[in-house]
């Protein structure tokens, strides 16, 4: 058996450039992976199957079977996996947990079953998958670019803690189109915000609380009703610098330590929300 760690992300930074013509919009963006994992299992088998510990997630259209199917089919592989997930990652949220397991399934099937395919080629099929999974073949951090299928991997970060809140929000339909449309030109920018924080992380292999930025916290309230409300309930507890991770609506906060993520951690779940301190160090594989 073959056991993985698929990590989340934050985008410390995330700005729209445009709308393209094929109709996907121009990002540029400093993503991160923190140490908040889904677990991933793999066994040689006859066919390709999924057990999801979340039964919702169990299906066809997980991007795990789609991602073990799509490599198949690109190897003319014979052979089949059991995948078992346990998923720890909260999905819809805006942390990239999806992508991320798909990413976990190209790297793993391919030493699981010996296709020697070069890490450089993964890319390329994650991205026929989703525009998050390429960055999730690199993980660390990265600078985003394109519709997300330009990864530039960025030298290694000193470790960094941050706090997420998962507010106890409905699940939205085609999430991220729907934050997409609600972007105008007002919003759009020229990568200027990205370029200083990579400027920023390469000098001092970290960035300043100030130089966060994601467009979609200035939509995110009328996006997601209620949202705002546990905003300002992060705000009380002590955070400070708090912006959506991705398309929302799980919100992060960088904290100055594991002390202080640790303490904050406990105010908001005190305040019986789902919050979890995470950092940019990865776990071992279990």
């Amino acid at each position: 058996m073959l056991t993985s760690l698929a990590p989340a992300k934050i985008n410390l930074v995330l700005e729209v450039l445009g709308r393209r013509d094929d109709g996907y919009h121009e990002i540029r963006s400093l993503v991160q992976t923190i140490s908040l994992c889904d677990v991933l299992s793999f066994e040689l088998a006859r066919g390709i199957s999924l057990e999801c510990t979340e039964p919702s997630l169990q299906s066809s259209d997980n991007l795990a079977v789609q991602s073990a199917q799509l490599l198949k089919e690109v190897s003319g592989c014979e052979k089949g996996v059991k995948i078992g997930l346990e998923k720890q990652i909260p999905w819809g949220a805006g942390l990239g947990g999806g992508s991320s397991d798909g990413a976990a399934v190209l790297l793993a099937l391919n030493r699981l079953w010996e296709l020697e395919l070069a890490t450089s080629d993964l890319p390329g099929l994650g991205a026929q998958l989703g525009s998050d999974v390429p960055f999730f073949i690199h993980k660390g951090t990265a600078l985003v670019e394109g519709r997300g299928e330009k990864v530039t991997p960025l030298s290694a970060s000193l470790p960094s803690w941050f706090v997420l809140l998962l507010p106890p929000l409905p699940q939205m339909p085609r999430k991220t189109q729907q934050l997409y449309t609600r972007l105008d030109n007002q919003h759009f920018t020229q990568g200027q915000f990205t370029g200083k924080a990579v400027q920023a992380w390469s000098r001092d292999r970290q960035i300043s609380p100030s130089l966060l930025f994601n467009v979609f916290d200035r939509v995110a309230f009328d996006a997601f009703p209620g949202l705002e409300e546990y905003w300002k309930r992060f705000e009380e507890a002590g955070a400070v610098g708090i912006h959506l991770a991705g398309s929302g609506p799980a919100l992060f906060a960088p904290v100055d330590g594991d002390a202080e993520a640790e303490e904050l951690y406990r105010r908001l779940c005190q305040q019986g929300l789902e919050a979890y301190s995470v950092s940019t160090l990865m776990p071992e594989v279990v």
